[in-house]
């Protein structure tokens, strides 16, 4: 296992601050859904009465997701390697944000979810380990687990299991990404088809938001990483950048960000770096800018506002958050109804479509995307989840 990085020195502990008041002693806690009142209480949750449940669930394995917690439960599953702008902190201390998470998926989708930090960053381990845990739960979500090794975790678990797998920094953000383009485009009066996209970052985020575009129709992209526009003639491209690089081949050039950014309609930024504003001022006009970065986003929006038309974020303190609990609360929930033996690209893309939609008639430069609060949106995404899954043929339970 690597080391966290200790290098960099904290801050003095104050006792006095809110938020570690808030997080002394975690921030959530087992509670029984079943009295015990009385010795009869016991022995229907425990012995003798709950041995009558085991043998039924050994005859009928499939009984479990009716008769204990695995329909409604999912792991968060992190190696520490990639936590918020942290980087690779480790797996303890990963742990506030895996809590934070699993208190975000019952808040906001009613789905319970247990925090799993394993102490190891090795693939095979980390893989191994997941799918021997896995029939304690109906779903696995991945989190903060650094690229290129997330797409590899993500892929040989989908392989393996037959419950969903999906990893949040890549789906998630993409699914709640494409949302937010989709009002975007309609309300600047673009086309999917045309518009020219310019994507900062070529890890977990990059790579699923370009998939996710291309899926839905946009052709004409380009990913940007630390050297400059990922195309097929770079010699210094790895497995995951080189199928970029084939995927973007038809439209992407060799430039730096600033040359991407002549007369592009859209950019997109996961990088956590910096964009010089003479580059965003070379961008089309009505351009839209979503700069993601958290907490500093690439482009300032008070910046982006001097040449864009819509500008959104991953804060919370200005319009047009781009929020992935907007996803994975409901995406988990319809999938877990319906038993779904996988996430599939159909199912994200109608979540993405379905958060989307929401917006309706409200549509204006500061509200491309509902808020995360918005109590519509893990109903309307559970519901296109579920009609989904079972349009593809992935529901097990048809009801």
């Amino acid at each position: 296992m690597v080391a966290p990085d200790t290098s960099t020195p904290f801050e003095a502990f104050d006792p006095d601050d809110p938020v570690f008041a808030l997080h002394r002693g975690g921030k959530m806690q087992v509670a029984s859904t079943v009295p015990l009142r009385d010795a009869d209480d016991l022995s229907l949750s425990y012995t003798p009465g709950v041995a009558r449940v085991c043998e039924a669930i050994a005859a009928d394995p499939d009984m479990a997701h009716d008769y204990t917690w695995v329909s409604n439960t999912v792991a968060v599953v992190t190696d520490g390697t990639a936590v918020l702008g942290l980087g690779d902190i480790g797996p303890a201390a990963s742990m506030p944000v895996m809590e934070g998470k699993a208190v975000l998926f019952k808040q906001f989708g009613g789905v319970d979810a247990i925090p799993v930090a394993l102490a190891t960053t090795d693939v095979d381990e980390i893989v191994e380990t997941v799918v021997r845990l896995a029939p304690t739960f109906g779903g696995i979500n991945l989190e903060d687990i650094s690229s290129p090794r997330c797409f590899e975790i993500e892929r040989r678990l989908i392989e393996q299991l037959d419950i969903p797998v999906f990893h949040d920094d890549q789906h998630g953000t993409a699914v709640v990404t494409l949302a937010a383009l989709i009002n975007a485009v309609r309300l600047t009066d673009r086309d999917m088809q045309d518009v020219k996209v310019v994507i900062s970052g070529a890890g977990a985020a990059g790579v699923a938001i370009t998939q996710i575009l291309r899926s839905a129709g946009v052709h004409r992209i380009s990913v940007v990483d630390r050297q400059g526009v990922i195309h097929p003639g770079r010699d210094d491209l790895n497995s995951v950048k080189q199928v970029l690089a084939e995927q973007t081949a038809d439209w992407a050039r060799p430039g730096t960000v600033g040359d991407a950014l002549e007369k592009a309609d859209v950019f997109i930024g996961v990088s956590g770096g910096t964009i010089p504003e003479e580059d965003v001022a070379r961008m089309a006009p009505d351009a839209i800018v979503f700069a993601m970065a958290n907490p500093n986003p690439e482009v300032h929006p008070d910046v982006a506002h001097r040449h864009a038309r819509v500008v959104a974020t991953g804060r919370s303190d200005f319009p047009n958050q781009i929020n992935n609990v907007l996803v994975f609360p409901g995406i988990f929930r319809g999938a877990l109804a319906v038993r779904a033996t996988a996430i599939s690209e159909g199912m994200k893309l109608a979540a993405a479509h379905a958060i989307a939609d929401l917006v309706g008639d409200d549509l204006s430069e500061s509200y491309v995307i509902p808020s995360p609060f918005d109590p519509r949106v893990a109903d309307v995404v559970t519901r296109a989840v579920t009609e989904t899954a079972r349009r593809e043929g992935l529901a097990r339970r048809p009801y």
